[in-house]
């Protein structure tokens, strides 16, 4: 069986990706068994670019075929931000909620009433040799809620509710979540690939 390796230390992103890409004839290892590889740098200026470059630099770093992802929220609001900077937003060692505050606390300042959101993932696959193998994109339109609610999920899940729901990307189990996300779209375009190399 051919291995992947999961280009993430986040425990809440590892547990989504394996349990959408499980039974896709791969075996997955994660940058937890790699203490000694540093973060990749994410200076591109769009998903596809971070994605596939952190994709690239995990995949020479190991020596194995890896996985990498790159995502933002992308705001109406305030332009489209905080989109491909939506990890640093707050800053380098931000937390999540202080992040979530900052995107609250500015989305408010603003005093426009549109609180259309979307969340975008891009996933992107390389090898050691430097070949990128595989790229797909998932979108999940919604909108913005006034204070964070639900206990689950990770970032700006607590904000964040789609289309066709009341509840945020927080409250929703992980199943609704793993079928209607940014990240499951685009993983589940991804295990059709895997699948299909998996030979």
């Amino acid at each position: 069986m051919r291995s992947l390796l999961l280009g993430t230390r986040n425990p809440g992103k590892l547990k989504e990706i394996t349990s959408i890409l499980r039974g896709c004839g791969w075996s997955f290892c994660s940058l937890r068994e790699f203490e000694n590889v540093d973060a990749a740098e994410e200076n591109g200026q769009t998903y596809a670019e971070n994605a596939i470059a952190k994709a690239l630099f995990y995949a020479r770093a190991t020596g194995r075929c890896a996985l990498a992802d790159d995502s933002g929220l992308e705001v109406a609001a305030l332009g489209g931000g905080p989109g491909v900077f939506s990890a640093r937003y707050a800053g380098e060692n931000a937390s999540d909620a202080d992040r979530r505050e900052l995107l609250l606390m500015e989305l408010a300042e603003t005093a426009d009433q549109d609180r259309r959101a979307r969340f975008v993932c891009v996933v992107a696959i390389a090898d050691a040799a430097g070949g990128v193998l595989n790229v797909s994109e998932g979108i999940c339109e919604g909108t913005i809620t006034f204070a964070p609610r639900g206990e689950g999920g990770f970032g700006y899940d607590p904000l964040f509710i789609p289309d066709g729901y009341s509840q945020t990307f927080a409250e929703l189990s992980d199943d609704v979540k793993n079928r209607i996300s940014h990240r499951a779209l685009a993983l589940l375009n991804t295990r059709r690939f895997l699948i299909s190399c998996a030979s």
